[in-house]
C-alpha cells in the first residue's frame, strides 16, 4: 500500500524547487494534493502533472490562506496534511536591513507558517487528526554574517513547530519540521547574486563553494528533501513530533 493513500495534502509554494517535488513525491504515495502557490499558472502546471488541485494562495495573506483552505474543504472534504513549504530569502548587512524586508520575511516565512496551521488545524480536528510539515532551514540552527532576518525568521519556525506540537498533540495532530540545508533550485541562484554582491565573488562561486563544503560532496537535490517529507507525513513516522529534522548531507549536527 501507498504511505500516503487516501490523504489530503496541501502544499503551500507547492510550484517549483522543493515544492513541486513534495507534491509529486506525495502524488505518487497515494495522496491527493493541493498545490498551493502564489504564482498560479505554474501552480496549474504542477498540478495538472500530477493529477492535483491548484489552488491561488498568498501566504503573507490571511484572508488569502481561509479562502484557499475553505476552497479544499469545499471541493474535496477536508485536510489531513499541511506542508508550510512557501518561504522567501533575502540578503542585508546590518546597515542595510529595511523595515519593508524585515515585514516581508516575517509575513511569509512566520506568519504564513501560524497562519496556515491556524486555517487547516480546524479541518484536521474534524477528520481525527493530521499531520504538518513546517520548513525551517539550516540557517536556522546557527547564524550566518549579513542573514540576520532569514535566519531569525527560520529560528522561529522552529520554536513555532515545538510550541505547535505540544498544543495540538492532544488532537492528534503531529506537527514537525524538516531543516535543510544548501539544496539546488531556482531559489539558488538568487541566492549565489547576493552573495556575489556581498562578499565580491564571480556568479555560480558562491554556488559551488558551498556544495563543496558539504560533508556528503553536493548540494542536494529537490528529492533529497521531498523523501524525508514523505517519512514525515506517513503512519512510519507516528510517533515522532516537535521535532526539526536536519536534511542537509551533514552540514549541522545535532
Amino acid at each position: 500500500m501507498k504511505r500516503l493513500e487516501g490523504k489530503i495534502a496541501l502544499i503551500t509554494g507547492g510550484a517549483r524547487g522543493i515544492g513541486r517535488a513534495i507534491c509529486e513525491a506525495y502524488a505518487r504515495e497515494g495522496a491527493r494534493v493541493v498545490v498551493a502557490d502564489l504564482r498560479e499558472n505554474d501552480a496549474r502546471e504542477t498540478a495538472e502533472a500530477i493529477g492535483g488541485m491548484a489552488v491561488a494562495m498568498n501566504v503573507a495573506d490571511i484572508g488569502s490562506i481561509q479562502a484557499g483552505v475553505a476552497l479544499v474543504e469545499e471541493t474535496w472534504g477536508g485536510i489531513d496534511i499541511l506542508v508550510n513549504n512557501a518561504g522567501i530569502f533575502n540578503m542585508a548587512s546590518l546597515d542595510r536591513i529595511t523595515m519593508d524586508d524585515y515585514r516581508r520575511q516575517y509575513d511569509v516565512n512566520v506568519g504564513g507558517t501560524i497562519f496556515a496551521c491556524q486555517a487547516v488545524v480546524p479541518a484536521m480536528k474534524k477528520r481525527g487528526g493530521g499531520v504538518i510539515v513546517n520548513f525551517a532551514s539550516q540557517a536556522g540552527r546557527r547564524g550566518e554574517a549579513n542573514i540576520t532576518i532569514y535566519c531569525s525568521t527560520k529560528a522561529a519556525v522552529i520554536s513555532i513547530t515545538q510550541s505547535l506540537a505540544l498544543e495540538l498533540a492532544a488532537d492528534n495532530i503531529r506537527v514537525n519540521a524538516i531543516a535543510p540545508g544548501v539544496i539546488d533550485t531556482p531559489m539558488w541562484d538568487t541566492v549565489d547574486a547576493l552573495f556575489a554582491e556581498y562578499e565580491n565573488k564571480p556568479i555560480g562561486q558562491k554556488k559551488r563553494e558551498v556544495g563543496e563544503a558539504v560533508p556528503l560532496g553536493r548540494m542536494g537535490d529537490p528529492a533529497d528533501i521531498a523523501d524525508p517529507c514523505v517519512f514525515l507525513a506517513s503512519d512510519a513516522a507516528r510517533y515522532i513530533t516537535a521535532q526539526t529534522l536536519n536534511v542537509d548531507g551533514g552540514n549541522w549536527m545535532s
